[in-house]
């Protein structure tokens, strides 16, 4: 599995690359301004971050119980990026609604909106950062994936 050091590695890439991305893209799309957008979007990537690190911690754990293995087919990846937008859609619905002052289905339609961004986002990101790093020792025997067991 991967150490402690590289999964902050990843967090804090995959936060500022979408970051640097997301806020002027939202600005324009939604129409609000770039700093409303920019404070959605911080405050997201932070909680996002928190919860990136945990779930692919869980992820991993969880593939390797079920499969013995950590290498992600196309599908796992598929799955691993709905199964992470699914759980922020959750939180960041009411504080979305509540921030920028609109209802919950505004809201909801803008959380899919961004969901569906991230999630292509979080595919292509993680598929380029296991490429660039390579899980090292991705074998059940290494010992950070014994207490998985």
């Amino acid at each position: 599995m991967r150490t402690t050091a590289d999964r902050i590695r990843h967090t804090i890439g995959f936060e500022v690359i979408g970051l640097i991305a997301f806020a002027p893209l939202a600005s324009w799309v939604f129409g609000y301004e770039l700093h409303q957008m920019g404070i959605v979007g911080a405050v997201a990537a932070l909680i996002a971050a928190t919860w990136n690190y945990i779930y692919n911690i869980l992820f991993d754990r969880a593939m390797l119980r079920f499969t013995g293995q950590l290498k992600k087919s196309t599908a796992i990846r598929v799955l691993h990026a709905i199964l992470f937008e699914g759980g922020l859609l959750i939180v960041f619905l009411p504080s979305v609604a509540w921030y920028l002052k609109i209802g919950l289905v505004e809201a909801f339609i803008m959380d899919i909106a961004v969901a569906g961004y991230y999630m292509v986002y979080a595919f292509f990101y993680n598929w380029a950062y296991d490429v660039i790093f390579p899980i090292p020792n991705a074998t059940p025997s290494a010992p950070d994936c014994q207490s998985a067991n």
